[in-house]
């Protein structure tokens, strides 16, 4: 349920199918114009175009492994597809759409930055820096999966299943971009996501079913639940994973086995730092009302400025996730210049 706001918000209810069937139907003009927009901006940021036709090979490598490891998630990308009258290629590559991009070494501003905190109120907050203007992407859906009793809260850009979120067990999932590794056919992140929110009631069981799946990419996972936070990198096939009371992340490997193969740029890791450094000082003097961690992520250095560029990643949204009320606390867009939105677990 959305409180006050502008945000598109989906109720989806029934099997794997009929879960994206309702998802695609309810955002299909949304989605196809995205779609229509230089391949869902593809072509806007990609130094050469790419083509349905030229990635099917790829997509169908990726869908392989999504089948393999998630049929439920394979199954709700064909009901998405069917809901939103979209080839089923298309609904496969808004999912894929980050690995499509890939990686490049080029100066930025910032990505992510995520931070938990276990407790009696817990708490996980971070920023969403993204390239593409995907700010008039964003939707919100909450999801009951039939003969499940787990209901899950995610944010969701341009049709993705999941990105970040929370569950009725009181878990939050959030993410950072890090990178390194040679990124392949796998399990996306962001539908990684999903899966545990779907799967996971405690931040243990998370970390369990991350480290069975075939990971597509480099990314850090952080995870919260009432005991415990931590956060998971993920580089290639390594896994590493720190846990404590609470957990803070930018864009640049921590875990001293894995920080050799961190590929960030100079630039882009001199903004990690800076912004971890700021966060975990503020950290010290953190409080329960969201609007507080709202003042933390809506200004510099967290908050990335758009500066004109869709190439480049700014902050398109910041989130205040508190699993254990059900509520996620959203400001889409600049997060200084747009009033919160709240949604709650039905």
């Amino acid at each position: 349920m959305n409180a006050v706001g502008r945000t598109p918000f989906i109720r989806a209810e029934g099997a794997a199918f009929e879960l994206g069937y309702q998802h695609g139907k309810a955002r299909a003009a949304d989605l196809r114009a995205f779609l229509d927009d230089g391949l869902c901006r593809l072509n806007r940021i990609l130094p050469e175009p790419v083509s349905l036709t030229g990635l099917r090979p790829t997509i169908d490598a990726y869908l392989a492994e999504i089948d393999a490891a998630t049929p439920d998630l394979a199954e709700e990308i064909r009901g998405l597809a069917a809901g939103a009258d979209i080839d089923p290629l298309e609904a496969a590559l808004l999912q894929l759409r980050r690995e499509i991009l890939g990686y490049s070494k080029i100066p930025t501003a910032g990505d992510c930055t995520t931070y938990a905190l276990a407790g009696a109120d817990p708490v996980l907050a971070q920023t969403v820096d993204l390239n593409g203007d995907l700010d008039d992407q964003i939707a919100v859906l909450e999801i009951v999966r039939a003969q499940a009793s787990r209901r899950v809260l995610v944010l969701s850009f341009g049709g993705l299943l999941g990105y970040l979120g929370l569950n009725s067990d009181g878990l939050a999932v959030g993410l950072n971009l890090v990178l390194g590794g040679e990124w392949r056919p796998g399990v996306p992140p962001y539908l990684a996501i999903r899966h545990v929110l779907d799967q996971a009631g405690s931040v243990e069981e998370a970390v369990r079913l991350l480290r069975a799946l075939p990971l597509a990419s480099s990314r850090t996972i952080v995870l919260c639940d009432r005991d415990t936070a931590a956060y998971v990198e993920v580089l290639g096939t390594d896994v590493r994973v720190e846990y404590g009371r609470d957990a803070v992340h930018t864009n640049h490997f921590l875990h001293p086995d894995l920080a050799p193969g961190d590929e960030l740029n100079v630039f882009a890791r001199n903004s990690s730092v800076r912004r971890l450094d700021h966060c975990r000082a503020r950290l010290a003097v953190a409080a329960a009302d969201p609007e507080e961690h709202f003042a933390l992520l809506s200004a510099p250095p967290i908050n990335v400025a758009d500066n004109g560029d869709i190439r480049r990643e700014r902050t398109v949204a910041a989130v205040v996730l508190c699993p254990g009320r059900g509520e996620l606390h959203l400001r889409p867009g600049d997060p200084a210049a747009h009033a919160t939105e709240i949604f709650t677990l039905s």
